[in-house]
């Protein structure tokens, strides 16, 4: 939603959400409409793993960039009865909307990754690198424009630790860490989002 918010002062011709959460589309939507009048926003209810209605998304709308950030990535849940359930969505979904965004030729596709995916550990990080690889394929068999951004820990996401230290302190500690001796580093949702737009601009 964030990154939206930080295309949208482009003026772009218009903006296509693709959203699987229903609450999420119509939130995000309002928030478009109400700072960005002027900026169409097509809501569209979908997942990127639904070939046949990528397919009437590009042929209705012909987006030109794809900015795709579309994942599972809270590694306990994945970890255990779920990773499968990431290898489709993160790994799958990736190579679904990458064929369909090559057939019709896009101007650029831009991955948000994770930096989870250098030399992955957990199920998330690694069906994240299996995405890149298959991204990198597609870009050699069909030139599609790709552009990989890789993340730590973006401040108030979806997938940030941030709220279970939060509820950790409140309830009087401990923080639960990985390990004493890791550096973590954070980012804010608008840096990352600045972050991926310019990877997209630039990149």
């Amino acid at each position: 939603s964030e990154l939206c918010r930080q295309v949208a002062p482009f003026c772009p011709g218009r903006i296509v959400v693709l959203e699987m959460n229903e609450f999420g589309l119509y939130q995000i939507t309002e928030s478009l409409q109400s700072r960005y009048p002027a900026v169409q926003v097509v809501p569209i209810l979908g997942d990127v793993k639904d070939e046949r209605r990528l397919i009437e998304i590009f042929v209705r709308y012909e987006p030109t960039v794809i900015f795709h950030a579309a994942a599972y990535k809270h590694v306990p849940i994945l970890e255990e009865d779920n990773a499968w359930q990431a290898v489709r969505n993160n790994a799958f979904g990736t190579r679904v909307l990458a064929d369909v965004a090559a057939r019709f030729e896009v101007e650029k596709f831009v991955y948000v990754s994770t930096d989870k995916a250098v030399n992955p550990t957990n199920v998330m990080g690694a069906t994240k690198r299996l995405a890149e690889m298959i991204l990198q394929y597609r870009h050699r068999l069909t030139a599609l424009p790709v552009v990989l951004v890789r993340f730590g820990n973006v401040l108030g996401s979806s997938g940030s630790v941030i709220p279970k230290f939060r509820s950790q302190i409140d309830r009087g500690g401990p923080i639960t860490v990985t390990h004493p001796d890791i550096t973590r580093y954070f980012m804010s949702i608008p840096e990352a989002a600045q972050l991926v737009l310019q990877a997209g601009l630039m990149g």
